[in-house]
């Protein structure tokens, strides 16, 4: 399935701990870049940092399956393999996660292991995965 690419772009305060963060801990390839900004392919997708000073603070948080999940967040859906291997990297890196990697829906239509995290800036992340992406939007 052929789905088409998204751009985001975001703020940091540092654009050494950004490139620290989303090229060595998430391990994106960047690309163009300049004193104020760097690219990332996200996963085929375009993830823009740009430096903007001051501190970042989240909108809000919504109750789900008992976690304050931080609102606004953007991320990926990843293989269950891919995700793990992400857990672990994040693990290895240190990474506090907001709500650590756990499972969801387990034997029910979507089932998924989930986890949320912030970057050095306080740009909140999550990544998913689903034990079968065709039941992304299953009920």
């Amino acid at each position: 399935m052929s789905r088409p690419g998204f751009h985001l772009a975001i703020p940091v305060d540092d654009l050494s701990r950004a490139r620290e963060f989303y090229g060595r801990v998430l391990g994106l390839p960047e690309g163009r870049s300049d004193t104020a900004w760097v690219d990332w392919n996200f996963h085929g997708h375009q993830v823009v940092t740009h430096v903007v000073p001051g501190a970042r603070t989240e909108s809000g948080r919504n109750p789900v399956d008992g976690h304050d999940v931080p609102v606004p967040h953007f991320g990926l859906i990843l293989t269950v393999e891919d995700f793990h291997e992400l857990a672990g990297r994040l693990r290895a890196a240190g990474t506090e996660f907001v709500i650590e990697p756990y499972q969801r829906f387990a034997g029910e239509p979507g089932e998924q292991w989930t986890m949320f995290l912030h970057d050095p800036a306080g740009n909140a992340l999550e990544f998913k995965a689903f034990r079968d992406e065709s039941q992304l939007f299953a009920k």
